[in-house]
């Protein structure tokens, strides 16, 4: 069999180098972090580096095998992840009051992460195969919607609002892109609309009190309000150029909490100041707007849809978490891309950029 050589002259380099490029900074800014006297995560960024090894593994291995084949099987890999979110509601470790992870050996898995993946190529073969033949109705919407409601559930009940939100909003993000009838829209929106005050019911207290504390934070500043508050205070300090690579007060006097996962770009900031937040923020949106120019150019419907879900996917966590980190948005608990300390997480994500380039490496078929 001929290798095509289309495959290697259609692989976007541009977008593999600025996903390099965040993990590398990433990997710094954890250093940074561990940097700091009595620091309990000095050798994070060590194995966030393993770990970026690992999913560049994952990514080849994925580049390696058509796309179409995860979107034929989409379903299939949906129910494995689901399953696997499912016994972290049984067996799943417990960490900071959620439970999340299963742990295997010396490592943890947050099956979560990638079930935003087989979410993601779940809606691709539903809508990809659908799309072609009408304009969709509302119970054409019945089944996609399905779909979310049993990926939400089990991750909401870990508590994970975070991840559980992100479920939604890239659903709605799909929505962007697919013909719905005019009479559809308006009363699928307001039924959605028209739940929200209910779901205020089945929050625990500490969401409720981080949903008025972003209203608030001085409401409860030495608790639910602290975190915001310090990582405003770093990130207003860094100032146009920062304060230097490990030389952030805010971080290496450990004032500010979480801040290897959720506020890594906090760190960032106030050590590099808006300059290098300019760059994080650059990159990131290089890496959207390169998923999004796949999608457009793929001659494939699936392949359209595939690589606009992960572009929502970026998207979408990368708007929350810097606006989490601002006061912008409540505090949830999201990653950003390529920047947060998590395994999990890294190689996601690296996983679906391999799913875009396969993508745009197979364009033209």
């Amino acid at each position: 069999m001929m290798f095509d050589r289309r495959l290697i002259l259609n692989f976007d380099y541009l977008l593999f180098f600025f996903m390099l490029f965040l993990c590398g900074i990433g990997i710094a800014n954890l250093y940074s972090i561990g940097n700091a006297e009595g620091s309990s995560v000095s050798t994070f960024y060590l194995r966030q580096a393993m770990w970026c090894c690992a999913g560049l593994f994952f990514l080849f291995i994925t580049l390696n095998i058509p796309y179409q084949f995860f979107v034929r099987y989409a379903y299939y890999i949906h129910g494995c992840m689901l399953l696997l979110v499912l016994c972290v509601l049984i067996v799943g470790a417990t960490r900071l009051g959620a439970q999340r992870w299963l742990s295997v050996g010396p490592f943890s898995l947050q099956p979560s992460e990638f079930a935003k993946i087989s979410f993601i190529l779940s809606l691709t073969k539903y809508f990809s195969e659908t799309i072609y033949s009408k304009t969709l109705g509302l119970r054409d919407l019945v089944f996609p919607f399905t779909v979310l409601a049993i990926t939400f559930l089990p991750v909401f009940l870990q508590p994970d609002l975070g991840t559980a939100g992100i479920f939604c909003l890239v659903f709605f993000f799909f929505l962007l892109f697919i013909k719905i009838k005019k009479k559809t829209v308006f009363p699928f929106f307001a039924s959605i609309v028209s739940l929200l005050p209910f779901c205020w019911t089945f929050l625990k207290d500490y969401q409720k009190k981080r949903i008025l504390v972003f209203l608030d934070p001085s409401v409860d500043p030495l608790q639910s309000g602290y975190q915001i508050i310090q990582s405003k205070i770093a990130v207003g300090s860094g100032g146009i150029f920062g304060k230097g690579f490990c030389k952030g007060t805010q971080s290496q006097l450990r004032f500010l909490p979480e801040q290897h996962s959720d506020f890594v770009f906090s760190v960032w900031a106030e050590e590099w100041g808006f300059i290098g937040c300019c760059v994080v923020l650059f990159l990131l949106f290089l890496i959207v707007y390169r998923c999004m120019s796949i999608a457009f150019s793929s001659k494939n419907m699936s392949g359209s849809f595939l690589a606009i879900g992960i572009a929502g996917l970026f998207f979408i966590q990368m708007f929350i978490n810097i606006c989490m980190t601002i006061g912008l948005f409540p505090v949830v608990g999201v990653p950003l891309p390529f920047m947060s300390y998590g395994g999990s997480a890294l190689i996601s994500n690296m996983i679906g950029v391999g799913l875009v380039l396969n993508v745009g490496m197979r364009r033209f078929k």
